[in-house]
């Protein structure tokens, strides 16, 4: 079993960046894809970027635009998702999963954080 904890939300204004982090803390955490999603009020989460066991990242382009990056450091069992050029529509909770199959599937994530607040505003 894998606990997810994220952190580094925040309000922003148009234009900056921010670093969410996911760590994990239990058995086997390199085994696990991470993926990060979101969930703005009134919408169905969605599928924002995942990384694989090898390290190899997928991202929802249509969305991030090649704004965002997400990395892994197995060593210290945390995800972390760069986000840059944060626009109003990236207003969301951001969550982290782990799975074992990974993919832009939320349903196929077994295990979640408890999210943190993206705001960006002016």
């Amino acid at each position: 079993q894998v606990q997810l904890v994220e952190s580094g939300g925040g309000l922003v204004q148009p234009g900056a960046s921010l670093r969410l982090s996911c760590t994990a803390t239990g058995r086997a955490f390199s085994s696990y894809a991470i993926g990060w999603f979101r969930q703005a009020p009134g919408k169905e989460r969605e599928f924002v970027a995942t990384i694989t066991t090898a390290s190899t990242p997928s991202y929802n382009l249509g969305l991030v635009k090649y704004r965002f990056t997400i990395s892994r450091d197995n060593a210290d069992n945390t995800v972390s998702l760069q986000m840059n050029n944060l626009q109003p529509d990236d207003t969301a909770i951001y969550y982290c999963g782990a799975s074992l199959r990974g993919g832009g599937n939320h349903a196929s994530y077994a295990y979640w954080g408890q999210g943190t607040q993206v705001t960006v505003s002016s």
